[in-house]
């Protein structure tokens, strides 16, 4: 048990870093009143939770060589509990960005890669699968128990009191830290900040164009930003596809930019050549899709579970139980395959239930989701999701050797995180997109009053607000609606959300099909990491099926 020791502390850190995101996902309706803000507002805040982790990350894995990994672990863990201190303590939806966006992601971008390094040079042979999968099994654990914990304690207690025990957590990682070996020597490395700055910024601006396309319109504007007055649409097209151009250029020049380093003979932020290795981005492609599919189903299936049907929190982390389950169950049955198949077996055997869960939940939307069908799609979903968990860390850290476990911790961070943003930027932007679409829609084509229908349209021209369908009769009676054209409205309401859910299922059937194509290059035997850093050549990094 005593090896253990370390995988232990590193393991609760782990926890707590995957457990944030999904408590707040369940408490979207509660921190939304207790800060008086909204629904999108708080799916800006999720984004950017993961966001700022993606955008930094490569720079949280350089410091960890330039300060020794096992201290750079101990400061992030500082600087996240400082957050969570402060995401507690918040008045509003403000302070609550800057503890909870910012501080904690700033945080977890040195703790991630420095818990994926310690695992690797404190762990050799089976006992180094044992341990990845651990912390895989660990991140499934968050995913699934962390409905119910922030469930809970929402219900019966407060969302803060989550943040509080976050803070005594770390504190509890800090103090037993030095039991957490490391072999690592801090490393006299210059960071180079142009480097930072044009990864930060390329993702940045990728995902928040994502993020803003519900109101500005992907390709067409639609509520363009103005300045003074003026609506800022160049050649008459929304803001939304430059800023990925801008974003994808920005990325552009920070892989020239790594390339331009290693020529000068100075040290890049990251060997972006590493990212030729097929085993290597065909698992970090596989982990994106993953936290893609993950956080866009924590975000549109609480929302709807609480703003539509008008659960709390607990209640809602009941209903997400079945994929909770499956997912703590499924990491361990993956990790248990590992004697008798092949990582790509598994993970393919992973995404392959995963599309067929991504239908089986399309199939299953309806007014309620109290169907035998939604269960069942909840449960394979999550059993795929643990599949996948359960193999991805040791694919991604063996395609190279020990010496570039920084980097590529830094790498399965932003690739964890950047999914987890688009996830939540995307498919929360076709949530609220489609429901202004549908809801406006159905009252054009209905039977209501055209005075009613002038109201309607006037008080949404900013679009659409996610409230819950049992306050929509009151709204509209307060706005003057008679008690008949109130009870349609909120019909029409109700209906929309029902639609918007099944557009946003659609995405996620799409993204998980996608996800099929990226698993062609995960090793068809189980991958030791390699005695030095040097990457073989792509023939040998992955044997055909």
């Amino acid at each position: 048990m005593k090896k253990w020791t370390a995988g232990i502390i590193l393991g609760c850190a782990q926890f707590v870093m995957v457990l944030d995101s999904t408590v707040m996902n369940v408490s979207i309706s509660t921190v939304v009143k207790d800060l008086n803000t909204t629904v999108a507002a708080m799916q800006a805040a999720i984004t950017f939770y993961t966001l700022t982790m993606a955008s930094l990350m490569l720079l949280g894995a350089k410091l960890g060589d330039v300060w020794g990994r096992r201290r750079a672990f101990v400061i992030g863990s500082v600087i996240y509990a400082c957050g969570s201190l402060l995401t507690a303590l918040s008045p509003n939806i403000a302070v609550l960005f800057l503890g909870w966006s910012v501080i904690e992601g700033v945080g977890a971008v040195l703790v991630i890669p420095a818990i994926a390094a310690l695992i690797a040079s404190n762990y050799q042979g089976q006992d180094r699968v044992t341990g990845f999968a651990i912390i895989g099994a660990t991140s499934g654990a968050a995913v699934a128990l962390g409905p119910l914990i922030g469930g809970y304690v929402t219900t019966y207690l407060s969302w803060r009191y989550v943040f509080v025990g976050e803070v005594v957590v770390m504190a509890g990682v800090v103090a037993f830290s030095r039991l957490v070996p490391d072999s690592s020597r801090p490393q006299r490395i210059k960071i180079d900040v142009v480097s930072v700055l044009l990864s930060a910024a390329g993702l940045i601006l990728i995902v928040y164009a994502m993020l803003q396309s519900k109101t500005w319109g992907w390709i067409l504007p639609k509520q363009s930003p103005e300045i003074n007055g003026v609506p800022i649409n160049p050649l008459g097209l929304s803001l939304v596809p430059y800023m990925i151009l801008a974003g994808g250029f920005l990325l552009w020049a920070f892989f020239a930019r790594q390339e331009a380093l290693i020529r000068r003979g100075r040290p890049p932020l990251v060997h972006v050549s590493m990212l030729s290795i097929k085993q290597l981005r065909s698992g970090l492609s596989v982990l994106a899709a993953q936290y893609m599919i993950t956080a866009g189903l924590f975000f549109m299936i609480p929302v709807y579970l609480q703003m539509t049907l008008g659960l709390n929190a607990l209640e809602t982390g009941i209903k997400i139980f079945p994929l909770s389950v499956s997912l703590i169950l499924f990491s361990v049955v993956g990790t248990r395959l590992t004697a008798i198949w092949s990582p790509r077996r598994i993970i393919r055997l992973g995404q392959v239930v995963l599309v067929v869960s991504s239908f089986v939940l399309l199939g299953s939307v309806d007014l309620e989701l109290r169907s035998v069908l939604f269960a069942a799609g909840m449960f394979f979903a999550g059993a795929a999701l643990g599949l996948l968990a359960s193999q991805i860390g040791n694919v991604t850290m063996s395609s190279v050797g020990v010496e570039r476990s920084s980097e590529i911790g830094g790498l399965q961070g932003i690739f964890q995180n950047l999914g987890s943003s688009l996830g939540t930027a995307l498919i929360g932007s076709v949530l609220i997109a489609s429901l202004s679409s549908s809801f406006l829609g159905a009252v054009d084509s209905s039977s209501l009053p055209s005075s009613v229908k002038d109201q309607v349209a006037a008080s949404t021209q900013s679009g659409v607000n996610i409230v819950p369908v049992s306050t929509v009769n009151d709204i509209a009676t307060t706005a003057g609606l008679s008690a008949e054209d109130a009870a349609t409205l909120t019909t029409l309401y109700s209906d929309s959300q029902v639609s918007s859910l099944r557009a946003s299922m659609v995405a996620l059937v799409f993204i998980a099909s996608l996800s099929l194509l990226f698993s062609k290059n995960i090793p068809t035997e189980l991958v030791r990491r390699k005695p030095t850093d040097e990457p073989e050549n792509d023939t040998a990094q992955s044997s055909t099926a």
